[in-house]
Parts: C-alpha cells; structure tokens; sequence
C-alpha cells in the first residue's frame, strides 16, 4: 500500500510541472499601441474644469496653465460685471433680479410661513444657444 501511495505522488508531481509549461506557452504578449495624443475619454455627465481646459488648450494650440488662467479671468468678469448684467455673446445673458415676498408653507408641519425678498442671479440664455440644443421644429 505504501508503494501505491508513492507511486501517485510522483505521478501527481510530475503532471503539474507540464501543465504550468503549457500555460505559459499559450499566453502572448499583447501588442503595444504606437503613442498618440490621448482623446479625452468620453462622459456622459457635464464636463469638469480639467476637461474643459484640456479643450481649450488643444483647440488653441497653447498650454494648460494658459487655458486655465484664461477660464479662471473670465469666471472672475462674469462675478464682477453680473450685477449691471453681463452679456456672453452667442451664449447669453448675466444678470440680477429683486424677488417679491410671498407666503409659502413649510412642507414638514403644514404651517403658513412668509418667504422675504432677495436678490438674485440669473441668467437667460440666447436664442443662438437654444436652437443649437434643441433645433425648431418645422
């Protein structure tokens, strides 16, 4: 019996050997890509700041520190100028309205309660913008 025993052990040792070599033959490298310009991976969701300064900096043929000092001035216009309104042509329009009080409820306890008046942002987008999303129907 204790012969029988050895004898599959060997046998047993001798076979995973084999299976590991055969394992290793199969397998190929894959092949490597030439190196190209990285496309930006495609989102469904709103661009974030990186992607937009990606954009611009491809799109004008100038650096990303470049493009990101020009968004970040911009964005600083837009808060400085909004309250007189600030237009952005062929995007649309920046500018601050009063809101009246008015009485609301609170949606907790069902209790009557007055909501004051503030001012507001806004911003009202142009016609340009809008047909260029969503086209006029014929």
């Amino acid at each position: 019996m204790a012969k029988a025993k050895a004898k599959k052990a060997t046998r047993t040792k001798k076979a995973a050997p084999k299976k590991a070599a055969a394992k290793k033959t199969t397998k190929k490298a894959a092949p490597k890509k030439a190196a190209t310009k990285k496309a930006a991976p495609k989102k469904t969701g709103p661009m974030t700041k990186a992607q937009i300064v990606d954009h611009l900096a491809a799109k004008l043929d100038t650096t990303k520190k470049a493009a990101s000092a020009f968004l970040d001035e911009f964005v600083q216009l837009v808060y400085k100028n909004a309250k007189k309104s600030f237009v952005i042509p062929g995007l649309g329009k920046v500018y601050t309205a009063r809101t009246k009080k008015r009485k609301g409820r609170n949606p907790a306890t069902g209790e009557s309660i007055v909501i004051p008046a503030k001012n507001k942002v806004k911003f009202r987008v142009s016609k340009a913008l809008q047909d260029a999303v969503f086209p006029p129907k014929k």
